[in-house]
C-alpha cells in the first residue's frame, strides 16, 4: 500500500485521477484448488542465472599460530577439547574440515595455542573454533560434556599470527545468530561454494556482534550508528552459562535442553545446538528461557524484562534516510535504501553508511520504490513533488554516481512512477501509479514500451510488480481486488480477482505469486497459471496492513506490517501447509519497534532488512531467513 502522502499530494492526485474498481469473471478467479507448479523446480534449488566469473581461491593456504581461551563465563574451561575447522563448501550446514589432527586440551586457565603448520583449503576459507567439554573452573570436580562453545574467526588469510581469541557464551550467541542459516547440529558450519560472499558477511556480522578478542558484546566492528544488541546477547549468554558452568550435566542443562526442543523435534544435547534452536524458534518458551537467564550474572548488561521473542536485531540510523521506503541488496551485500524525501542511501553489510549523507539530486523526488540490477546499480522511480519535476527513474552506482544523467531516465511516458522491477535481460519495468501504465526501459534507459508505456483498463492504480521466470510482469492494483499479469511484449493483460487493496507482490521458486493485501490484513496466493490458491485466506501470524513481502531461499514468505511493530512469517509453497503462520499471533520482532515498516528484503547471509518509513531507521533481523542470491532479479533462488 502506498503510505499516506503529504496533504498537498493527496489532494493533487485525487483531483487528477479517479479510482475504478474491477469486476471478476476472468479465467481462474475465485478458484481454491492447488496446482503443482514447475515440477523441476524446488525450494532452495539453484537456477540457471549466469553469474560473473570469480578468480579461483588460492588452495592449500598455510595457517599461522594463534592462541585463545575457552571460558565458562568468568571461569576457565579446563581440559576442554578445542578443534579448529574450515567451513564446508558443499551447502548450508555442510561439515567443516578439521584442521588439527588431534584436538587441543585447554590448561588450568582455559588457554590453548594452535600451532602453525595446519593447512586451510584456501586463503578465503572461513575458520571457526569449537571448544567441547571441560571443567568449569578450578573448583569443579568433573567435566561438563554438554558444554559446546564456538567462535567464528574469519578467513584463513585474515587470522594474524600470535593473535588471541576467546571462546565463550557471548561469542557463541553472536556466531549462532549470524551464522544460523549455515550451521547444523554437531557444530557443522558450511555454505555452498557459490555463496562465499554470504558466508563471509555472516562471519563479519558475528564479529560485529561480539568482540572475539575479549568475549564481550558488541564487537569492535559494530556500526556506530547501530543500537547495541549487548543486553539481548548477554541475557542469552547467561542462559547458556547456567548450563556450561554446571557440572555433570546438572538441572540447568536439562531445563535448557527441554525448553529448546523444537516442536516434534529432537532435544539438543549441548549448548551450541540449544542456542541454534533458540535462533530458529525465537518465539518458543520465551518466558521460561528468560527466567533461566536471570539466575546467572556472568555477563552484563542484560534485558530488564522478558523479551517479546528471542529474535536478534539491530536498528541503524544515518545515511541521509528521510522516510525510507524501497530497498534492495547488491551482490556484495550492501543495502540500498530509497527515501520519500529525495534521498538515496547505501549501507554496508554491517550497517555502516557508505555515503554519509546519502545522495540527493539527479532527479530524486518522492521515491517509494527501488530495485538493484546485476551491476549493483540502484534504480529508483521518482514521483513529482513541489519543486521537483519527478516522473523519472534515477540510477546510481555503488560510488554514488548517477548513471542516468543529471535528471534520471525520463523516457516512456513515466507518470507518478512508484515501483520498479529488474528482469533477467537487464531491462527495467516501471509501475506508473498516475496513469495506471507500465513503462519498460532498457538498461540504458531507452523506452521499450513506446512513448506512453503499456496500459489496459485492467490496471487500477498499480503500486508494485514482480517478474516471473517467463518474463511476465505481475502487477498489484491498489484500487482494485486484482493482480494483473502482463506478457513480456506488453500485449496480453490478464487480471485475477484475489485480493483486497494489494500492496505488494512476490514470486517464489515454484512460480507461485504471493500478494500482500493492505486493507484485508491478509496474504493471497496465485499459481503461475492463474489459479487463485488462496483468496486472502492467509490472515494469521500478526498480519496488520501488510506492506512489503519477500520470499527467502527456502520458499518461506516474510511480510513487513505497516501498522504494527512486527513482521510475519508464513510457510511457503514447498511446505505441507502453504500459508500457515510460522510467527505468533503478534508477529515477530516487536521489540525492534518497527514504525510503518515499508519494504523487506533477504540477503545472502540470511538477514532480513526492513525500512521504517515512520522513523528513519533501517532494521536488520540477524540470520532469521534462508539466504537468497542478491541482487534479486526475477524469482529468488538459493545462492
Amino acid at each position: 500500500m502506498r503510505p499516506p502522502l503529504p496533504s498537498f499530494l493527496t489532494s493533487m492526485v485525487a483531483s487528477i485521477f479517479a479510482v475504478s474498481m474491477l469486476a471478476c469473471g476472468l479465467t481462474g478467479c475465485g478458484s481454491s484448488s492447488r496446482e503443482t507448479q514447475n515440477p523441476t523446480a524446488s525450494c532452495g534449488s539453484s537456477s540457471s542465472v549466469v553469474t560473473k566469473t570469480q578468480n579461483p581461491p588460492v588452495s592449500n593456504y598455510p595457517g599461522v599460530s594463534f592462541g585463545g581461551k575457552a571460558m565458562a563465563g568468568k571461569q576457565p574451561l579446563i581440559g576442554a577439547a578445542v578443534q579448529l575447522y574450515a567451513a564446508g563448501t558443499s551447502g548450508n550446514g555442510s561439515s567443516g574440515t578439521a584442521l588439527l589432527s588431534t584436538a587441543l586440551a585447554t590448561d588450568s586457565s582455559g588457554a590453548f595455542t594452535v600451532p602453525a603448520g595446519y593447512t586451510c583449503p584456501s586463503a578465503a576459507s572461513q575458520l571457526y573454533v569449537v571448544a567441547r567439554g571441560g571443567k568449569p573452573g578450578t573448583a569443579a570436580t568433573s567435566a561438563n560434556s554438554a558444554a559446546t562453545l564456538l567462535t567464528a574467526l574469519g578467513s584463513c588469510n585474515q587470522v594474524v599470527a600470535s593473535s588471541q581469541f576467546v571462546v565463550n557464551e557471548v561469542t557463541t550467541v553472536a556466531a549462532v545468530y549470524a551464522l544460523s542459516q549455515f550451521l547444523s547440529a554437531g557444530a557443522n558450519l558450511g555454505a555452498s561454494a557459490t555463496n562465499a560472499v554470504g558466508l563471509a558477511n555472516a562471519v563479519a556480522t558475528a564479529s560485529a556482534l561480539a568482540d572475539i578478542g575479549a568475549g564481550s558484546s558488541p564487537g569492535r566492528g559494530f556500526a556506530a550508528n547501530g543500537t547495541s544488541p549487548a543486553p539481548r546477547i548477554d541475557s542469552m549468554a547467561n542462559l547458556l552459562n547456567a548450563c556450561v558452568a554446571s557440572t555433570a550435566n546438572g538441572n540447568a542443562c536439562t531445563e535448557l535442553f527441554s525448553a529448546t526442543t523444537p516442536a516434534g523435534g529432537t532435544a539438543p544435547t549441548n549448548t551450541l545446538d540449544a542456542a541454534l534452536n533458540i535462533s530458529r524458534n525465537p518465539a518458543a518458551n520465551v518466558a521460561s528461557l528468560y527466567a533461566a537467564s536471570t539466575g546467572n550474572s556472568a555477563f552484563s548488561p542484560v534485558l530488564a524484562a522478558a523479551p517479546a521473542d528471542w529474535t536478534l536485531f539491530v536498528n541503524y540510523t544515518g545515511g541521509g534516510m528521510a522516510s525510507p521506503s524501497g530497498l534492495g541488496i547488491d551482490g556484495s551485500g550492501n543495502v540500498w535504501v530509497a527515501s520519500y524525501f529525495n534521498v538515496a542511501s547505501l549501507f554496508s553489510p554491517l550497517g555502516n553508511p557508505l555515503l554519509s549523507q546519502g545522495i540527493t539530486g539527479f532527479g530524486l523526488s518522492a521515491s517509494y520504490g527501488l530495485a538493484v540490477d546485476a551491476d549493483g546499480d540502484a534504480w529508483i522511480p521518482n514521483e513529482p513533488n513541489p519543486g521537483f519535476p519527478g516522473n523519472s527513474v534515477s540510477v546510481f552506482n555503488s560510488t554514488g554516481q548517477s548513471v542516468a544523467g543529471s535528471g534520471g531516465f525520463t523516457a516512456g511516458g513515466l507518470d507518478y512512477p512508484i515501483a520498479v522491477a529488474i528482469d533477467t535481460d537487464a531491462s527495467a519495468w516501471v509501475v506508473d501509479y498516475g496513469n495506471s501504465h507500465l513503462t519498460h526501459l532498457s538498461s540504458s534507459g531507452q523506452a521499450l514500451s513506446g512513448a506512453s508505456g503499456y496500459t489496459s483498463p485492467l490496471l487500477a492504480f498499480p503500486v508494485a510488480a514482480a517478474i516471473d521466470q517467463s518474463h511476465n510482469v505481475w502487477v498489484a492494483n491498489q484500487s482494485g481486488p486484482t493482480v494483473t499479469k502482463v506478457a513480456p511484449d506488453g500485449s496480453p493483460f490478464t487480471s485475477y480477482t484475489c485480493c483486497d487493496a494489494p500492496s505488494s507482490v512476490a514470486i517464489d521458486q515454484l512460480g507461485n505469486v504471493w500478494v500482500g493485501n493492505y486493507y484485508g490484513n491478509s496474504v493471497s496466493e496465485i499459481s503461475s497459471t492463474g489459479v487463485v490458491l488462496a483468496d486472502g485466506t492467509f490472515t494469521s501470524g500478526g498480519l496488520d496492513h501488510p506492506q512489503g513481502i519477500a520470499i527467502d531461499g527456502a520458499c518461506k514468505v516474510w511480510i513487513a506490517n505497516y501498522r504494527s511493530p512486527s513482521i510475519t512469517e508464513l510457510a511457503g509453497a514447498g511446505s505441507a501447509s502453504p500459508g500457515a503462520a510460522l510467527s505468533p499471533s503478534g508477529g515477530l520482532g516487536a521489540d525492534a519497534n518497527l514504525l510503518e515498516a515499508y519494504a523487506i528484503a533477504v540477503d545472502a547471509s540470511g538477514n532480513l532488512w526492513i525500512s521504517n518509513f515512520g522513523s528513519n531507521i533501517l532494521t536488520q533481523f540477524v540470520g532469521l531467513a534462508s539466504p537468497v542470491r542478491t541482487p534479486l532479479i526475477g524469482p529468488p533462488i538459493a545462492p
